[in-house]
């Protein structure tokens, strides 16, 4: 194998030589004569031939070898790897291998593993090492053979290192003060690293004795550690082998147990009069110590009652708020941080005013007595009282009420209300007083009165009639509450509903429901009201209704040509069903036909229209409840008043507009027949001679104008219909004095929007006044800009391309307006000169427009 490697190059250099040879024998034929050609050939033949002959011979001898031997080579002989590197070598044969294999330093061969893969190829083979470590060093060799047995092998030399490594050094590292603490450095290398400890930039001298040495692991050993020590600690590392040096900086922490101190350890309050205390520690330590307070080993979390705070200085408080009997005691304050905990305990003593604690509410039967207690506690032991809710009086200890039913007894905190032969009336609350010199306190309860039921209507009779339903209500009131059932002779009503009875129950109330079929089911039924204190029935008497009897004492009022208003009394019976309506009949005398007309409701009084002039009628009434219509009343026959002139109207005046005056009109008694006009004459009061003004009778009002200012008038009216005039009515009105025509006067009736127009239209007339003064005798303003747009520059003389000199004639021509606003188009155009004066000359233009 190694002859092969060899040969190849000696191969490429012969094979150079020659050609150099050859170049050189070709330039010299070029360049020399033929007799020195010969020469110089013959030279170079004794070269070429031995060299020919030669590489003949190596290529012969190369063939031999290629045919014998299996050459292997692998593309490294020595690698260095550092520990947890990857590598990979790459083996090659020259031949026809039909075999590649790797070994392992222990002349194992190497399967594929998760640390060791194979890639290989016919004649090339890959092996990878993953995360080398210290044991993978060694020699590793790459063997390939053929199939007529011939093998060949190359090997590789891999040297494993540890570089340098720090394993898990934690920063900052945490000490109590005054133990001994050991700042850990673990670093690792091959071969073994020197380790230096710095402090503040500076080298640590590890001298005897004193109180910082580093230890057989290279940590570094710190006793009694204090406050003092806390910064920063940097380790170094070095191989002085490889040259190679690293480092890593340990913050050191020193924690300090808390300290801690109170200003004051007992403090006083009264219960129950919205006071507060405040308790105060003052801490000290690293970390700064958390502060927590515990009550009876609970620790107090942050509420309405207790506010906890934290104050500079370290200084933490808690406040104790509306302290009551309940919060007397012990606290603790506890300060806790990483080094340690301390505890102080301060005391709350509380004076407790009076307080009721047992007093309950309390149920009696009437007739029974009924016993109550109230029960107070408080430092000093208040005395009780009690006071009744009903007159306010007031009872001790030994009093009773003026009956005698009331009599307290009580000591030592308690006090016993005892009421004999309980009333419905004693019902209500009841005051139980605590006092004493710290204070008073005060609560009620209430006194329930049970009693058997009692029904709350005497209306124990009700009618109807077949068809009709009716309800029969059951009020009661008791307590407890009781159960109430429906009886008809002796048989239970059943709560389902059936043809001719549905009950109907709410709290306190049974309705029972009875639609009568025949006879049978008018009569008695029964109504039971039950509770755990007693029984009671009330009974219902369901009667047949009739139609009511005749209304009475009819009696015509108001009649005029088409209107009378009758009233009449109330039957004398309803028929035990209440009247809805009542029912009136009219017609004129005679065989003619009942006319009728319903009342409002029950109102006695109906009032009858549409009736016809000087006619005799006959009236009748009855009335209608639910079982139907009773008789009627005795007829009663009435005249209509004839036709006749209206009665004089009602006349109310209206202040007009300006000089007008409205008059309003109301229509009176028209006599029976339309009112067809009124008819208003108005005069002033110094004047003989009326003016007459005739208003339709269907108008309401009577405008009179013109009429002068600062008079006195006097007006007639007289309505008349078809059958006459009335009798006047006079009315008298005063105009006022005629009003100024001022400014204030003239603007008073217009709004701000219009008066801020007005104002605008104003300045437009002065701005275009003024336009037209500047047009014509200054030549500016809009009108002379819109007349250089519309004409040009041409003159009115008809001169082309001339401009006007100064001080000579300008014409404008200027179109007549026809009648109608159109501009003429005859040729009788006028000419406005302009002089140099400002003078204006006009004349009549030879050409037209």
């Amino acid at each position: 194998m190694v002859l092969v490697l060899i040969l190849v190059p000696v191969y490429i250099h012969l094979i150079l030589v020659y050609i150099v040879l050859f170049l050189v024998h070709f330039l010299l034929v070029l360049v020399l004569d033929h007799s020195v050609l010969v020469l110089v050939l013959f030279s170079i033949l004794k070269v070429l031939v031995p060299v020919l002959v030669l590489v003949i011979v190596l290529f012969l001898v190369h063939i031999l070898l290629v045919l014998i031997l299996i050459l292997v080579s692998i593309s490294l002989n020595k690698v260095e790897l550092s520990v947890g590197e990857s590598k990979f070598f790459i083996c090659t044969a020259i031949g026809e291998p039909v075999r590649l294999d790797w070994f392992n330093p222990q002349g194992e061969r190497i399967a594929p593993s998760r640390r060791f893969a194979l890639h290989s190829e016919p004649s090339r083979s890959r092996l990878i090492i993953y995360n080398a470590v210290v044991q993978d060093a060694g020699i590793y060799r790459c063997e390939a053979a053929d199939a007529a047995g011939n093998t060949g092998e190359a090997s590789v030399v891999l040297e494993i290192y540890q570089r340098l490594t720090f394993r898990d050094v934690q920063s900052p590292q945490e000490f109590r003060h005054g133990e001994t603490a050991e700042v850990v450095c673990d670093v690792i290398s091959s071969p073994v690293p020197t380790v230096v400890w710095y402090y503040q930039d500076r080298e640590i001298t590890l001298e005897q004795g004193s109180r910082l040495q580093m230890l057989a692991n290279n940590n570094l050993q710190i006793q009694q550690v204090s406050k003092a020590d806390e910064g920063v600690y940097r380790c170094e590392a070095s191989v002085e082998a490889r040259g190679e040096i690293d480092f890593v900086d340990i913050a050191v922490v020193v924690n300090v147990p808390p300290v801690l101190t109170i200003s004051q350890q007992s403090f006083n309050a009264t219960a129950d009069y919205q006071e507060s205390v405040t308790f105060t520690c003052m801490t000290s330590g690293s970390p700064e110590p958390r502060v927590t307070w515990h009550r009876k080993g609970q620790q107090l979390e942050p509420s309405e009652q207790h506010v906890l705070t934290r104050l500079d200085g370290g200084r933490s408080s808690l406040t104790i708020r509306n302290i009551r009997q309940g919060d007397g005691g012990s606290y603790t304050c506890r300060a806790a941080n990483k080094a340690g905990a301390q505890e102080r305990e301060l005391f709350l003593k509380v004076f407790v005013q009076p307080h009721i604690t047992v007093l309950q509410n309390v149920t009696a039967v009437e007739g029974a007595a009924a016993v109550v207690s109230c029960q107070a506690e408080g430092e000093p032991l208040p005395d009780i009282s009690w006071r009744t809710g009903q007159d306010g009086r007031s009872y001790g200890d030994g009093d009773k009420s003026p009956d005698g039913r009331l009599q307290v007894r009580g000591r030592h905190g308690r006090s016993v209300l005892t009421l004999s032969s309980v009333r419905l009336s004693d019902r209500g609350r009841f005051d139980c007083e605590a006092q004493s010199r710290i204070g008073g306190h005060q609560k009620s309860m209430f006194l329930d009165v049970e009693f058997m039921p009692r029904f709350l209507t005497n209306h124990t009779i009700l009618y109807s009639w077949e068809g009709n339903p009716v309800n029969i209500s059951c009020d009661v009131i008791a307590n407890p509450p009781a159960t109430l059932l429906w009886r008809r002779e002796r048989i239970s009503i059943a709560a389902e509903a059936t043809p001719t009875t549905r009950v109907h129950g709410t709290a306190g109330k049974s309705v029972l429901e009875v639609t009568p079929m025949s006879d049978r089911d008018f009569g008695r039924y029964n109504c039971t009201a039950r509770n755990n204190i007693g029984v009671r029935f009330q009974e219902f008497i369901l009667a047949q209704a009739d139609v009511p009897s005749n209304p009475y004492s009819l009696r015509l009022s108001a009649v005029s040509q088409r209107l009378a208003t009758v009233s009449f009394m109330k039957p004398d019976s309803h028929g035990g069903v209440p009247i809805s309506h009542y029912l009136l009949q009219y017609r004129e005398a005679g065989p003619q036909d009942w006319r009728e007309l319903r009342s409002h409701s029950v109102h006695t009084t109906v009032v009858l229209t549409g009736l016809e002039p000087n006619t005799t009628y006959e009236v009748r009434v009855a009335a209608v409840n639910g079982k139907g219509q009773g008789e009627f009343s005795h007829t009663e026959s009435f005249q209509t008043l004839p036709i006749r002139e209206p009665s004089p109207p009602a006349v109310h005046g209206q202040r007009g507009m300006g000089t007008a005056y409205r008059l309003g009109l109301v229509k009176q008694d028209d006599g029976g027949m339309p009112i067809v006009e009124y008819i208003v004459k108005y005069k002033t009061d110094k004047e003989e001679q009326w003016m007459t003004k005739l208003v339709p009778g269907s108008q309401d009002s009577a405008l009179l104008q013109p009429l002068q200012w600062n008079t006195r008038y006097e007006v007639e009216i007289t309505a008349r219909n078809v059958k006459g005039l009335s009798e006047p009515t006079f009315y008298q009105f005063f105009m006022p004095q005629k009003p100024d025509i001022t400014a204030e006067s003239l603007f008073s009736g217009l709004g701000l929007g219009a008066v801020l127009g007005l104002g605008l239209a104003a300045l437009l007339l002065v701005a275009a006044l003024l336009d037209v003064s500047c047009f014509f005798l200054r030549r500016a303003g809009l009108l002379m800009c819109l007349t250089r747009s519309l004409c040009g520059n041409k003159t009115a003389t008809g001169a082309k391309g001339k401009e006007p000199e100064e001080g000579k004639a300008a014409y404008l021509k200027l179109p007549l307006k026809e009648e109608n606003g159109k501009e003429s188009l005859k040729p009788d155009t006028i000419e406005i000169k302009v002089h140099g004066d400002g003078s204006l000359h006009t004349k009549a233009d030879d050409s037209r427009a």
